[in-house]
């Protein structure tokens, strides 16, 4: 203790001594999972909200939102501040993928130059929930200045934004996840549900294939699984291929050379009547083996894929048929043969 010389009273420096306990780690769990799932459940009421409204008052907007991008000589620019700007970034970048151009201006940014990247043939979005966000002002003028068409993405159809629009998706106002109401949360949820349904109904409505999406998407994963099977496969010498009168001495040593474990078996017409397999060479394993023909041993109607599959479904395919090798076929002509660590090369898995 250390006792004033000034009064006479004394501090105990010693480690007080408190009856509180941190919460075990199984509580800790079980609170964190009702966070969650409370979380969770107020984000799938507002989407329910939402589609409600989609399948009432809000389809007439939306439908004139895809109608006016449709109709649009130039690209759709996105905008927004904070939360709004953020998830306005990520449905640019899903526009821009799915073959509608796009690009994000920081409502911000805009008032200092970047208005200058907006034209009168291009479609505004503008993002925000109260609809009074002030950075946005500059943008909304320069719009009704240009006759830029507008369309607004906010709970408040009657705020400054929603009157300033031509068109307003009026998204339902619903409770936030945060229990405060304050993060933005649900709202952010739903922003980004409206930006998806554009950016499917506008690819839906261009007829957008999976082979468009592929040349905005040749890297990665993503890209690999667009490719076809006649993209990877093996071809002409490499093909594991003998015809049905092949003695089994002399199939046994090709399947060996070609390295897929399998062996194609054609006809006179040249067409893929069979497969040896190493299950194949098991159940005909007997003294005259040897003096089998390719035809006797073969597994007839094998499993094939055309060269136009995407590589992804092959994957698909060869898991499902749980088989490691695959041949590619027009019609019943053989083309190719594609093995399951030529699509792990590829990183379709």
């Amino acid at each position: 203790m250390i006792r004033s010389e000034a009064t006479s009273v004394t501090v105990d420096t010693s480690p007080q001594q408190t009856s509180a306990r941190p919460a075990s780690p199984a509580g800790g769990v079980a609170l964190a999972q009702a966070s969650a799932l409370r979380t969770i459940e107020t984000e799938i009421a507002g989407m329910q909200a939402l589609r409600d409204a989609l399948a009432n008052g809000l389809s007439e907007p939306f439908g004139r939102t895809i109608e006016t991008i449709s109709q649009a000589r130039g690209r759709v620019i996105i905008t927004g501040i904070g939360k709004s700007g953020h998830v306005g970034a990520k449905i640019a970048a899903t526009l821009a993928s799915t073959g509608t151009p796009s690009f994000f201006v920081h409502a911000t940014e805009a008032s200092h130059g970047d208005l200058g990247m907006i034209t009168d043939e291009d479609v505004v979005i503008a993002l925000s929930w109260s609809g009074e966000t002030q950075e946005l002002a500059a943008t909304l003028a320069y719009t009704r200045r240009f006759k830029v068409p507008l369309v607004a993405i906010t709970s408040r159809s009657e705020s400054a934004l929603g009157k300033a629009a031509d068109i307003v998706l009026a998204l339902p106002r619903v409770e936030e996840a945060c229990p405060h109401g304050l993060a933005p949360t649900t709202s952010t949820v739903l922003q980004m549900a409206m930006g998806d349904a554009i950016a499917i109904a506008l690819l839906e409505s261009r007829g957008f294939t999976a082979q468009d999406f592929k040349v905005y998407h040749p890297g990665g994963r993503l890209g690999a699984s667009l490719l076809h099977a006649r993209d990877i496969m093996h071809r002409d010498e490499r093909l594991p291929l003998a015809h049905t009168g092949m003695a089994m001495s002399d199939a046994i040593v090709l399947i060996s050379q070609k390295g897929f474990g399998v062996l194609g078996i054609v006809d006179e017409a040249g067409e893929l009547v069979g497969v040896i397999t190493d299950g194949d060479l098991r159940r005909h394993l007997s003294p005259d083996f040897l003096d089998k023909t390719a035809a006797d041993v073969m597994t007839r109607a094998p499993k094939t894929i055309p060269p136009d599959m995407l590589v992804a479904s092959a994957m698909e395919f060869i898991n499902s048929a749980s088989i490691t090798s695959v041949f590619v076929v027009d019609g019943r002509k053989p083309l190719g043969i594609i093995h399951l660590h030529d699509l792990l090369r590829h990183g379709v898995a």
